[in-house]
């Protein structure tokens, strides 16, 4: 009887584990990177040297300033002038704080529209880029440069088409920030201080693990597919697929590592079973 019941018990480990583990995961990543400013703008940070993110910025940029400008039949010349001037700017130390500046400005719309309900999209607007272009232009002594006014021009790299369930789901993840860990780690100390062969529930907690952590690494991907694919025609898929992948590697992260503590906690639950007893 005390061995079905131990069975019962380690099946429902497993399947909680494996289902708290992502859910507990997604809570911290929600409330530790994304709802936080500066764990935000530090994982944008290194896509200031991403080639698709500063090719779909110079793209941008470089059309939001040539419509500001009417140079006649020297238009297209002018164009040309601005793309290269916006092609080197980028790969400078100056657009790298632009980028950041941009990003911080980006992280607070973003949660501004979370709180008011207003707007659906997810942007970084390039006006910083824009104005240090536009003086660098003109310490050039690039003509009709001067023409251009202060420009708001949004790159868009995530769209959303409700943004109140997400806002609900969003808070719901920042609130179980702390909690789902926690109720993880009281769920596998109760299990296996109350089950009748303690090895048994440590391999079995080591097998929820690895399968929360598989769960979890097979979502990252899931939804990288789902976001991508409900972009507008306009938006660049290469620059938000980077943006994706650099605000989820945290997630990655936490899925190989918890899948690895898994594995080896099974496993040693396993060999010491199978070692024998002193004496």
């Amino acid at each position: 009887m005390r061995s079905s019941w131990s069975a019962v018990l380690n099946g429902v480990l497993v399947a909680l584990l494996a289902v708290l583990v992502p859910l507990g995961a997604a809570a911290v990543w929600a409330d530790r990177v994304l709802g936080d400013e500066d764990a935000y703008v530090a994982a944008m940070a290194p896509l200031a040297r991403d080639p698709d993110v500063r090719r779909a910025v110079a793209g941008q940029a470089t059309t939001a300033i040539a419509k500001q400008i009417d140079a006649g039949p020297f238009q297209g010349a002018v164009t040309g002038l601005l793309g290269e001037a916006v092609a080197s700017f980028v790969d400078t130390e100056a657009f790298r704080t632009a980028w950041n500046a941009a990003n911080r400005a980006a992280h607070h719309a973003f949660f501004s529209a979370l709180d008011s309900g207003a707007g659906n999209t997810v942007s970084v607007d390039l006006a910083p880029v824009i104005a240090q272009v536009k003086a660098d232009l003109m310490a050039d002594g690039v003509p009709f440069v001067d023409r251009i006014p202060e420009t708001h021009t949004a790159i868009t790299v995530m769209e959303y088409e409700n943004l109140g369930a997400l806002r609900k789901g969003f808070h719901v993840l920042q609130v179980a920030g702390i909690w789902l860990p926690v109720a993880t780690l009281v769920l596998v100390a109760v299990a296996v201080a109350v089950s009748a062969r303690r090895r048994t529930a440590l391999a079995a907690t080591g097998v929820g693990l690895a399968v929360g952590a598989l769960l979890l690494a097979a979502a990252v991907p899931l939804g990288r597919r789902l976001t991508l694919g409900d972009l507008p025609a306009d938006v660049d898929r290469a620059a938000a697929g980077a943006v994706y992948d650099a605000l989820t590697a945290f997630l990655r992260t936490t899925a190989w590592g918890v899948l690895a503590a898994g594995v080896a906690l099974a496993l040693g639950a396993w060999l010491a079973g199978r070692l024998p007893r002193p004496g």
